[in-house]
C-alpha cells in the first residue's frame, strides 16, 4: 500500500476520488475520452449526459493532485467538442469543480474538506450561466453553497452542486456518490448496464471512431459535415493549438496539458481529413 494510500485508512473514506461530467450522450462521448490515453468507464448520467470513472490513480504515481489531473483532462475533452466538461474531484483536504466549455477559460470553485468556502462567488455565477441554469432559483441554490454552512463538508458542497444539476438533466448511477474513493466509484460503475470500458486503442482507430462521429454528425457545428474553408480553418486552429499545449505540458511533465495537446492535435488532424475528403458542395 502506498503512503498516499496508507493515510487515508483502511476504509478510504479520505481518499482522493473523481468524476467526469460530459453534457452528451455515450456515443458522442466514447471517441474523444479514447484520447485521454486513460483507462475509465464511461456511463450514462441522466438526459443528454454521461459520466467518466477513473479506472486508475494517475494522481499517486505523478507529480499532480488529483484537481489538476482532473483540469487537465476537463480541459482536453472540451477543447475539441461542443459540448461542455464538469470535473468532480475530492481529496483528504479539498473538494471543488472546475468547468471546461470549448475554447473559454475554465471555471471552479473549492471547499476545505470541513465545507469552508475558498471560491469566489463569481464563479458559480459563471458557472451557471455557462450551463444554461436559471439565473434567478438556480443561482440562489448555488450561492448558498458558497456561504458558511457548520453542517457540510466538502463532500457535501459536492453532492449539492449536483443537486442543482438535476434541474438540467443530470442523474448519477447509483452509487457515483461524490465523496466516494476511486475504488468505490470503480465497482459502481462496472455495475451499470450500459457501461462501457474506455482504454486507448492507438492512435489509427480513435482517428476512425471519430471519423465515424463526424459523419454522423454528432459532433454539432465544431466539425461541419459539409467541409470547406469553415471546417478547415477550425482544423488548422485546432493544429495550431496544440503545439503550446504539448509544449506547457512537457515542461511541467503534465499529463492533463499533454492529453489536451492531443486531443486538439487529433481532433485538428480528423478535421483536415473531412475537409478534404467531404469538400463543400
Amino acid at each position: 500500500m502506498s503512503t498516499d494510500e496508507s493515510r487515508f485508512g483502511a476504509q478510504g473514506a479520505r481518499a482522493p476520488g473523481a468524476l467526469l461530467l460530459c453534457r452528451a450522450e455515450p456515443d458522442s462521448v466514447a471517441p474523444a475520452a479514447q484520447l485521454l490515453r486513460e483507462p475509465v468507464l464511461l456511463a450514462p448520467a441522466g438526459d443528454g449526459w454521461s459520466v467518466l470513472v477513473p479506472e486508475g490513480k494517475p494522481w499517486l504515481q505523478g507529480r499532480e493532485p488529483v484537481d489538476r489531473v482532473l483540469t487537465g483532462w476537463a480541459t482536453a475533452l472540451a477543447v475539441a467538442a461542443p459540448w461542455p466538461v464538469l470535473a468532480l474531484w475530492w481529496d483528504a483536504d479539498r473538494s471543488g469543480y472546475t468547468l471546461a466549455s470549448g475554447f473559454r477559460r475554465g471555471v471552479g470553485y473549492v471547499w476545505l474538506a470541513d465545507g469552508t468556502p475558498a471560491g469566489e462567488d463569481e464563479a458559480m455565477r459563471t458557472f451557471a450561466a455557462r450551463l444554461g441554469l436559471d439565473p434567478v432559483l438556480d443561482v440562489q441554490a448555488l450561492d448558498r453553497l458558497t456561504k458558511p454552512d457548520p453542517d457540510a463538508d466538502g463532500h457535501t458542497r459536492v453532492r449539492g452542486l449536483i443537486a442543482v444539476l438535476t434541474r438540467v438533466g443530470v442523474s448519477l448511477p447509483d452509487g457515483l456518490t461524490p465523496g466516494e474513493p476511486v475504488d468505490r466509484l470503480r465497482e459502481a460503475a462496472r455495475s451499470h448496464p450500459e457501461v462501457r470500458q474506455i482504454e486507448w486503442a492507438g492512435l489509427r482507430e480513435t482517428v476512425r471512431a471519430e471519423l465515424d462521429v463526424v459523419e454522423r454528425g454528432t459532433l454539432g457545428p465544431r466539425l461541419p459535415s459539409s467541409g470547406g474553408t469553415e471546417a478547415r480553418l477550425l482544423a488548422l486552429a485546432q493544429v495550431a493549438l496544440a503545439v503550446p499545449f504539448l509544449v506547457h505540458g512537457a515542461r511541467r511533465r503534465s499529463g492533463g496539458w499533454l492529453a489536451a495537446g492531443a486531443v486538439l492535435l487529433t481532433h485538428g488532424a480528423v478535421g483536415l481529413v473531412h475537409a478534404v475528403m467531404r469538400p463543400r458542395d
